[in-house]
């Protein structure tokens, strides 16, 4: 049985007339609408929340359901000419933040005990399939990994409970050079904050980052993709219902162009960005470097010379290339085969665990940002390379209703040799980031490893990497070798999985930022503040010396 009451009282929801707005009840005490129910003749509606009051806009951007065409959601939409609030909102809250350790310390037990009770709403099955089945709708995936996202995002609230917060800003001292004077660093807020995530995460991406704000003192503003800021908006009333503040938050919704207005005018004190390389480089300029990126990902995995396990393997790479129809910033882009894989049945395994996804339970289904002609313009592209071949896919689903402004395409696999993709002509071709059901596999000789070396230090993007292998000397000469700042080793790597209990996060950019531990959130939403304390006494019998 929940131990919330059914009469929670939630922040007012207004709309931009100031007309108190009336809202559908679902059986789950915060919900304001039913998953499943959504529809054309019931669609439901994403509001902003700014100043504590859930307030509409002068307009409705109507989201289609991306496995019908169908307008199913309606969001408030913010344009230009109504940021104010949000930018008012944002430059109230001073640099020193909300909380730190020295103002409002309570506020850290505060989140601990907002966390317990999030996590533990969370675990209610009830409430877990809701936003299973709500992630479902917005951003189509099974319903597997629709609840695992909400699984991983429910075990970090449990694991930022109790006392778990105000760890995060454990300081230290050093002792000082007389009687009296000791240094203290530490963990200091940067107060008004930004975060921007994308679709393919609704909910973990946006939570995690979020919280992590709040706990070391900062106010944010977040926005979500319109495509399924739906999510967040429950996820906040959730929040709210566990004892968040209504005026800790801001959340927005808008397009990019009014977005980056707003960011221009509020100034924030710092931005977390996750999303595409390009809007990442562009926020990096507006906003003169006050970022944290974790952008594209063109993820890489190496079968190393000792073949063992293929079903297993094969399985995996299955898995890192096409859950999620591939929407993953860390699905596998690139695998590189050694060739003592060639004789194995890994490629045949690999196509009929292909074969089994079907659009019936969203083992694959429709690509958000990815239409099926560019997919398709790409495979056609990279076959006009000589030696390459088409291993699998490369044609559209059949027999759905997807609407054209999404893609639909099977999974695919294209072959290129390795020394082509080494070639100038061909490389940024190979390892452009299709952000959908595809990757290219490549096999390298014995004595080819350093080509391969060569490639994935050519490489841009940083994020994830996987070491398939169990020879300790072939895992240290890749590793010792490569960047890549979440990368698996050992038989059982993969490139996917951005779980509550290691760090997630691109290397090698002073920029990247990181998710879900304790590391991550002190890097992402604090700096460091030192002080001093020289507090005497002054030596007997001192004298004023000389001018130096």
């Amino acid at each position: 049985m929940s131990p919330y009451p059914m009469h929670i009282v939630f922040p007012e929801t207004t709309a931009s007339d100031g007309k108190l707005v009336g809202i559908y009840i679902s059986s789950i005490p915060f919900a304001t609408i039913e998953a499943e129910k959504i529809s054309g003749s019931r669609p439901a509606e994403a509001q902003n929340l700014v100043q504590g009051k859930w307030v509409g806009s002068s307009s409705w951007n109507t989201i289609v359901d991306p496995l019908n065409g169908e307008p199913f959601i309606k969001v408030a939409e913010v344009d230009k000419s109504e940021i104010k609030p949000f930018v008012d909102s944002l430059s109230r809250c001073p640099k020193h933040g909300l909380h730190n350790p020295f103002k409002s310390p309570e506020r850290y037990l505060l989140y601990g005990d907002i966390s317990a009770k999030a996590g533990h709403m969370l675990s209610e099955p009830k409430v877990s399939d809701f936003f299973a089945r709500l992630i479902q709708r917005v951003s189509p995936k099974s319903y597997e990994q629709a609840k695992g996202e909400v699984f991983v995002t429910q075990k970090f609230l449990e694991n930022f409970s109790g006392d778990q917060v105000r760890f995060l800003a454990r300081s230290f001292a050093v002792p000082g050079n007389h009687l009296g004077q000791q240094s203290h660093g530490f963990r200091w807020p940067y107060g008004p904050v930004a975060i921007i995530t994308p679709f393919n995460f609704p909910l973990e991406i946006p939570v995690l980052q979020l919280m992590g704000a709040l706990y070391m003192g900062n106010k944010p503003l977040l926005k979500v993709d319109s495509k399924v800021s739906i999510v967040m908006d429950q996820m906040l009333r959730l929040l709210h219902a566990c004892g968040l503040p209504a005026e800790d938050v801001d959340f927005i919704n808008s397009d990019g162009k009014t977005m980056n207005k707003l960011l221009k005018e509020a100034n924030p004190r710092m931005t977390l960005f996750t999303g595409s390389s390009k809007v990442a480089e562009k926020l990096a300029e507006d906003l003169k470097g006050r970022i944290k990126l974790e952008d594209a990902g063109f993820d890489w995995k190496i079968l190393g010379p000792d073949v063992n396990e293929v079903d297993y393997i094969a399985w995996v790479c299955n898995q890192d290339a096409y859950a999620c129809s591939g929407q993953k910033c860390s699905a596998q882009s690139i695998l590189f085969m050694h060739e003592n894989w060639s004789s194995s049945p890994f490629i045949s395994k690999m196509k009929e665990l292909a074969a089994r996804r079907k659009l019936e339970d969203l083992t694959v289904g429709p690509v958000l940002t990815v239409t099926t002609e560019a997919m398709f313009d790409h495979v056609k592209k990279l076959l006009k390379i000589p030696g390459s071949k088409l291993l699998f896919g490369g044609e559209p689903l059949e027999n759905h209703t997807i609407p054209s402004i999404y893609g639909a395409f099977k999974p695919t696999a294209v072959y290129i040799p390795l020394e082509e993709i080494l070639k100038e002509d061909n490389f940024e071709l190979v390892t452009k980031e299709i952000f959908g059901p595809f990757q290219v596999i490549t096999d390298y000789k014995a004595n080819q490893l350093p080509l391969v070396l060569d490639a994935l230090e050519r490489m841009h993007a940083h994020l994830t990497a996987a070491v398939v292998s169990n020879d300790v000397l072939f895992l240290q000469e890749v590793i010792g070798n490569t960047v890549n700042g979440t990368t698996y080793a050992g038989l059982r790597a993969r490139t996917t999985g951005a779980p509550q209990n290691h760090w997630f996060g691109p290397a090698g950019d002073p920029r990247g930022a990181g998710i879900g531990t304790p590391e991550a959130i002190k890097l992402v939403w604090s700096c460091h503040r030192e002080v001093i304390y020289d507090i005497g006494p002054v030596p007997h019998h001192w004298q004023t010396p000389p001018s130096t």
